[in-house]
């Protein structure tokens, strides 16, 4: 019988943060709330059932304009996982939290917002990821 393999290739057309901190994921987002001039609301967790190994719940803060979105996702999974990695994105395990930015402009361009965070005094350390260098770059497909 043959066997048929699915390659799909996505391109990532966003822009992505790792971000270092050891403060909450809501204290984090009041942070960037207050120091950004944005309204990042908790979403539903985002669960990724990965077939009888377990499964990833991911918190997920959503900003949302009509031009552009920001997502602040904690690369760790919130719940117990039987998983060897429990990361969103275990290439860059590294990070406490990701940060997501479609068509950032204004305050929230890349450079712009990586100044920002650096200035943050609940970030310790951020650094700007190219999405589609990623091994796990599927896991940002929402």
């Amino acid at each position: 019988m043959k066997t048929f393999t699915l390659d799909c290739d996505f391109d990532c057309d966003f822009d992505l943060f790792g971000v270092v901190s050891s403060s909450r994921d809501h204290k984090l987002a009041w942070a960037l709330n207050q120091a950004l001039r944005l309204r990042l609301v908790k979403q539903q967790d985002l669960i990724y059932d990965l077939l009888n190994r377990g499964r990833l719940v991911i918190s997920n803060y959503l900003h949302a304009t009509e031009t552009a979105t920001l997502r602040l996702l904690r690369n760790r999974s919130v719940d117990p996982s039987p998983l060897k990695k429990p990361f969103l994105a275990p290439d860059i395990k590294e990070y406490d939290y990701l940060i997501q930015v479609t068509n950032g402009t204004g305050a929230l361009d890349a450079d712009e917002l990586m100044a920002q965070l650096s200035n943050l005094p609940l970030v310790q350390y951020v650094c700007r990821f190219d999405p589609n260098a990623l091994k796990f770059k599927e896991n940002f497909q929402f």
